[in-house]
């Protein structure tokens, strides 16, 4: 929206984990030396802790880049697992064959050791890679350090990365862990950024999304982004982002300290100084004004940041593995009310933004009539689908290869992400949960549909009414529906499509990637979108390869940042 405005190409301050804009600090090479160094050492725990945001994905994705080709990578991002899990997930990611109906932990342990053993005589080594390891439970650590146990007179079987937040420092302290704590053979903290390296980090981004001229920011204002921030890399991109569309939606070239204080207001929820202009509320007033400002930007601060990582947990197990059960993705839906006409190809394009659209007029959603049917009448007519009266709306989206796919972890930032027309499920106190058809969002506010005419609600205050849970239309890839039985059909069409997107690797025609670098291209694409690379093949996944790749499918409308 801003890019432009500022001589960029594009808008540098994604949260994405775009490699393009990789920035590694004095803080992350230390971190990524200390977890090479743990590699050759021949096997234990290597720790790498940090703040919230800090970049130790960052540090992840350059040393699982650096991994020598001898090693085998297991890598497990969701670790509120039990004892059990935990073995099956580290077997199925080293592709470890375990008996039919295995239930106990010999059952995983004694073709885990045969795997491991075989891999050493191969000349191969297994490192297991465990994020938000702070979440690991102690009796699953005291397994993880018996499995470390796994060892010839040489040296042992498998190294273990524990990454997570500072709280996992405190959980390995515990008296009963000191077994395992012993066993750490290297350990770094990742701190934040200094002011300079503040400075070096926000001119990197915006040298590589194109600026060429002076930064957009002064030195008061770097020194108070770094103030604000303190130095943490996710919350510097959360309030560049913010202040660079505060520029803009004033007109000022040049970043202002004003200008960044009412930007960490509405992104950290950080009350910005008072105008000298205005006269002083008393000293009580004052008081319940900014208890009540914080507790209100707080909650919305939370609601509008969610990452759409929380989402991915909707996602479903699919082709690269072929191992998952076939998904239910076809959802009971309300059926529409009217029959929604058949819409052009152009209607499936992304709205251009050379001319930007008038702004819808503004709704009270307390006054809004809901209408079920015609908000899937609206949905159903963005994707060109003929919906008759009554119809059961995913069963006929399926009938047109087209799925349902339903949520209630979303957030602003997630559908963002996915950049489609959803219909959003509020609950108002004393009426019945309804749906309302979103079709934009910008900054400050999100447009619905009402009766066909686009009506704009502040995103304040439809955080009061919506808990995240939406409804959307997808377009299933060939092969889907078969994916388990026989993946080969969407095996190849998803090798066709990541070699189409941005940064993918083309192949030879005729040639599939084998499973493993299948399973790499997927984790490499869903870290550079912003999902967990966990290298299954659910909705989301699919949905943003569809729109990376040009499938036809419909976009959000362009949104407008103009006041009601």
């Amino acid at each position: 929206m801003y890019a432009t405005f500022f001589g960029l190409k594009q808008a540098p301050f994604s949260i994405a984990p775009d490699p393009h804009y990789l920035f590694m600090s004095e803080r992350h090479r230390e971190a990524l030396a200390h977890l090479l160094y743990g590699l050759d050492s021949g096997g234990g725990f290597v720790l790498l802790t940090g703040e919230i945001g800090a970049g130790k994905t960052t540090v992840c994705r350059c040393f699982l880049e650096q991994i020598p080709a001898n090693c085998n990578v297991a890598y497990i991002f969701n670790p509120k697992l039990t004892v059990t899990e935990l073995l099956q997930a580290v077997c199925d990611e080293f592709h470890v064959q375990v008996p039919p109906g295995a239930e106990t932990i010999k059952d995983y342990i004694d073709p885990l050791n045969a795997f491991l053993l075989a891999q050493h005589a191969a000349g191969r080594n297994n490192v297991l890679i465990i994020d938000e390891a702070q979440n690991l439970s102690s009796s699953v650590l005291e397994q993880l350090r018996l499995l470390t146990n796994l060892e010839t007179s040489e040296r042992k079987l498998l190294q273990v990365v524990l990454i997570g937040q500072p709280e996992l420092r405190d959980l390995l302290a515990r008296p009963k862990l000191e077994q395992l704590a012993q066993r750490v053979i290297a350990r770094f903290h990742l701190g934040a950024l200094s002011e300079a390296e503040t400075t070096q980090y926000i001119r990197h981004r915006l040298k590589v999304a194109g600026l060429t001229g002076a930064l957009p920011f002064d030195r008061k204002s770097l020194r108070l982004i770094h103030q604000l921030t303190r130095g943490v890399p996710r919350r510097i991109n959360l309030l560049c982002d913010r202040a660079l569309l505060g520029g803009y939606a004033s007109g000022q070239a040049q970043v202002t300290t004003a200008i960044v204080r009412r930007a960490a207001a509405e992104v950290f929820g950080t009350s910005p100084l008072p105008s000298r202009r205005r006269r002083a509320p008393s000293p009580a007033v004052a008081g319940v004004a900014v208890l009540t400002a914080a507790v209100a930007a707080a909650g919305l601060t939370w609601w509008l940041q969610q990452a759409p990582r929380a989402a991915q947990r909707d996602d479903i197990a699919g082709a690269v593995a072929a191992t998952s059960a076939p998904t239910g993705a076809a959802s009971t839906g309300r059926p529409g009310a009217s029959a929604a006409g058949t819409a052009s190809p152009a209607a499936l394009a992304a709205p251009s933004a050379s001319a930007a659209p008038p702004a819808p007029a503004p709704l009270r959603l307390a006054d809004w009539r809901a209408d079920d049917g015609g908000a899937w009448a609206a949905l159903a007519g963005r994707w060109g689908l003929p919906l008759p009266p009554q119809a059961d709306p995913c069963a006929t989206a399926s009938q047109r290869g087209l799925q349902c796919y339903r949520s209630s972890t979303g957030s602003p930032a997630l559908i963002r992400l996915i950049d489609r027309p959803v219909l959003l499920t509020l609950r108002r106190p004393g009426q019945p949960a309804a749906l309302a058809a979103l079709v934009a969002l910008d900054a400050q506010h999100a447009t619905l549909l009402v009766d066909g005419t686009p009506r704009r609600v502040a995103l304040t205050e439809l955080a009061g009414v919506w808990r995240g849970e939406f409804t959307t239309f997808w377009r299933v890839p060939p092969g889907y529906a078969q994916r388990v039985e026989n993946p080969g059909t969407l095996r190849t069409w998803l090798a066709t499509q990541l070699a189409r997107a941005p940064g993918g690797v083309a192949s030879a025609p005729a040639a599939v990637p084998g499973v493993g670098e299948l399973t790499r291209q997927v984790q490499a694409f869903q870290a550079g979108q912003g999902l967990q690379p966990d290298g299954r093949i659910g909705p989301i996944t699919l949905m943003l390869i569809n729109r990376t790749t040009g499938v036809a499918e419909p976009r959000m409308d362009a949104a407008t940042d103009s006041t009601d």
